[in-house]
């Protein structure tokens, strides 16, 4: 499940996916910034910049490089919040972005871990430029992300929540 709405000056995009692994395993897996290169889609040409090993904490600044349409870019995000192994969040400090905060968040379930994305963004151009360019952007790359980490640990359905009342 991917979903993209409007939340009030940009954009939300939440993703969830019920991996068929351990929590420790998973956590440690989006605890190395040089794995975002393996689920990043080839075409963006996603290097990581800043030398190993990069020790994640609040504070700590990851540079990267992509290309986007063929323009090369700089990003550099901002580790914000760190709360091994259940949440961290990034933020782009520099990049193409107006606004992108990405949190990442693992629950443990029966038989695995549901991972949640949860991208607050914002673009130069607003509507007409997302409308154009950077909603289906963003929808691919999620897409390429969910199937490669499906492909790495497995994927199970998201499990029904049972209310008891």
């Amino acid at each position: 499940m991917i979903a993209i709405e409007r939340a009030g000056p940009g954009y939300l995009l939440t993703t969830r996916q019920h991996l068929a692994a351990p929590l420790d395993a998973v956590f440690a897996f989006f605890s190395d910034a040089f794995n975002l290169e393996a689920i990043t889609p080839p075409w963006l040409k996603f290097r990581v910049l800043t030398p190993p090993p990069i020790r994640m904490q609040p504070g700590v600044r990851i540079d990267y490089r992509l290309r986007m349409r063929g323009l090369p870019l700089s990003w550099q995000s901002e580790i914000t919040a760190w709360e091994p192994p259940h949440r961290f969040v990034d933020e782009q400090r520099i990049g193409p972005y107006r606004r992108w905060r990405h949190e990442h968040t693992f629950d443990p379930s029966p038989g695995g871990v549901i991972a949640t994305d949860r991208v607050e963004y914002s673009v130069p151009g607003g509507a007409f430029v997302h409308a154009l360019l950077v909603r289906r952007d963003v929808r691919t790359i999620f897409t390429y992300r969910r199937r490669v980490l499906a492909q790495r640990f497995g994927e199970l359905p998201i499990p029904v929540e049972v209310r008891s009342d």
